[in-house]
């Protein structure tokens, strides 16, 4: 499949799961979060900042239906 049109976040492609497609809707990617986490916090100095900047900026941002998508692992912290 093509990249073409997918949205990505600059300097986070070693940070792709992969993409996720549903019936109706134009694939989209999809970051695994906890490598997002690691790497933000290898920049920020720590988790709590990384984790600060990564809801407000990242997984709060908006830019449309291709808007990608994080894969969170936690299954006990989602409450599965």
């Amino acid at each position: 499949m093509s990249m073409d049109g997918l949205l990505k976040m600059d300097g986070f492609d070693d940070c792709i799961a992969g993409l996720v497609e549903r019936c109706g809707a134009e694939p989209i990617v999809c970051y695994d979060k906890d490598k997002v986490l690691a790497k933000l916090a290898a920049q920020m100095g720590s988790r709590e900042d990384a984790l600060e900047w990564y809801e407000f900026n990242q997984l709060g941002a908006w830019v449309g239906d291709r808007t990608p998508c994080f894969l969170d692992r936690d299954l006990m912290e989602a409450g599965l």
